[in-house]
């Protein structure tokens, strides 16, 4: 029996300031994500327990922009929210997310699906009036990654 993956769309939100620490993939081509980043979240979940200030120890936050901009914020960052930044191990970043306005689409399914659903996504914003910010960052709440299943809130900014 096939996995039947889910879509529900939760709106429009607003989050408040993010300050993420974690670790930053960049790779040559789409292809190479779909690789490193499930590499990045195992690591950085073997080393979460070097993180202080730790928000919500269960959700994996990624962060990245859709549009091309500068060289720094190429790529896509794998990371916890950290309530401040203190004593940042060995190896990682920091990333702080300005408050931004987002439609929210709740994804279940396996994560090499997620790029087909943001289509669903970019109708829904567009059908209500908003305008996609893709300069800004998007991000993927996950509450739950395994290798079968993911759990994840994509947040697609918009104005």
């Amino acid at each position: 029996m096939e996995k039947v993956n889910s879509v529900t769309l939760k709106g429009v939100r607003e989050f408040e300031e993010k300050k993420l620490v974690g670790f930053r993939v960049v790779c040559e081509d789409m292809a190479g994500y779909g690789e490193e980043i499930p590499k990045a979240s195992m690591a950085l979940e073997r080393r979460k327990n070097e993180m202080k200030q730790l928000v919500d120890p269960v959700k994996l936050i990624g962060a990245f922009k859709a549009a091309e901009t500068t060289e720094e914020d190429d790529g896509y960052w794998v990371c916890y929210e950290v309530h401040d930044f203190e004593n940042i191990p060995a190896g990682m970043v920091t990333l702080v997310v300005p408050t931004q306005k987002y439609a929210v689409l709740n994804f279940k399914g396996h994560a090499t699906e997620i790029f087909k659903v943001y289509s669903h996504l970019h109708q829904w914003i567009e059908e209500n009036g908003f305008t996609r910010v893709p300069d800004k960052w998007s991000l993927e709440i996950y509450s739950k990654w395994t290798e079968s299943e993911d759990i994840v809130d994509l947040c697609d900014p918009i104005r």
